[in-house]
């Protein structure tokens, strides 16, 4: 991949960079307000937040695969040691809500790229427990495109633990998958993208259920649930949002929208084959405009960006 190297190199930069960093720590007492973010979270340290951290590490696996580089490998030997992974994990054993689900997909991700080569598992089997923990209690899906957003995780879950083997927390992905989704059609997209969303509600409840239906059932899912989608109804999916790389972090959602929009829409395009290069296109056109970002971007950009670039360079 020609932006392997360039890639490589931010995700370095920013979780190099220890400062700003939002650890969104719950003190539990006056003993409980040591926020140093290499004490608190030895391997998810650096970019800004914890589940930033974690996304930007699976980065730099998956472009280890494309191409070997030094500086990669000796950041993740550094951080990914058997102590601070032990570390993280009892952490998130401690306090099960932390980073729920949108840093645990992440994590979990990484888990399943690296443990072969890190000693990952621990964590990966302490996110499976919460997952099964949580999966039943939770009542209705978080249908919102920020870090909430249930369909989102469960997507990147159930990749990770496919991976792993873990059959277990597969079938229930796929059974809660189905329960809440699976009777939804005629979604109304008018409203996205909210000011602040990274994510499509509509997209990314798609991108799931293709995970989860066989082919044939999900492309007559998908025709009823976003009718007319590449033709003459939800267009301003296809199109580039807004977007803003002042700094701000939060406006900085938008362009991870344009991102995983493109990854969504390049995934489910062979589902419509009638429609799928205007998918295409529509997913082309959302990555040329952010492109630049990624890499040049201020840091609130920059600090998370190439996770989804990745994912929609990979799809």
């Amino acid at each position: 991949m020609k932006y392997a190297a360039a890639w490589s190199a931010i995700a370095c930069e920013v979780l190099e960079t220890p400062y700003p960093y939002g650890a969104a720590h719950a003190s539990r007492g006056p003993e409980d307000v040591d926020v140093t973010p290499e004490k608190l979270h030895p391997a998810f340290h650096g970019s800004y937040d914890w589940h930033s951290s974690a996304h930007m590490q699976w980065s730099l696996v998956q472009l280890l695969k494309l191409a070997p580089d030094a500086r990669s490998t000796e950041l993740l030997n550094q951080r990914l040691t058997a102590e601070a992974i032990a570390t993280e994990a009892a952490y998130l054993r401690e306090r099960p809500s932390y980073e729920r689900p949108y840093g645990w997909a992440w994590a979990a991700m990484l888990v399943a790229a690296g443990h072969e080569r890190w000693p990952l598992l621990p964590l990966g089997d302490t996110i499976a427990d919460l997952v099964l923990d949580w999966l039943p209690r939770q009542a209705y899906p978080v249908r919102h495109g920020a870090h909430l957003n249930t369909a989102f995780a469960l997507s990147l879950l159930l990749e990770a633990y496919d991976d792993l083997g873990r059959g277990e927390v597969v079938d229930a992905i796929r059974r809660r998958a189905v329960d809440w989704f699976g009777g939804d059609t005629a979604y109304d997209t008018r409203f996205e993208p909210s000011g602040t969303d990274f994510l499509s509600p509509a997209l990314s409840e798609a991108e799931l259920m293709r995970r989860v239906l066989p082919a044939a059932k999900f492309t007559e899912w998908l025709q009823a649930f976003l009718p007319g989608l590449g033709k003459d109804n939800h267009q301003h999916l296809l199109e580039v949002p807004v977007t803003d790389d002042s700094g701000d972090g939060q406006l900085a959602h938008l362009s991870g929208l344009a991102l995983s929009r493109a990854w969504q829409l390049r995934t489910i395009a062979p589902s419509l084959p009638d429609v799928a290069e205007a998918l295409q296109a529509g997913a082309d056109r959302q990555i040329d405009a952010v492109l630049p970002t990624v890499t040049d971007g201020d840091f609130m950009s920059t600090h998370w960006l190439v996770s989804f670039a990745l994912l929609a360079h990979q799809a």
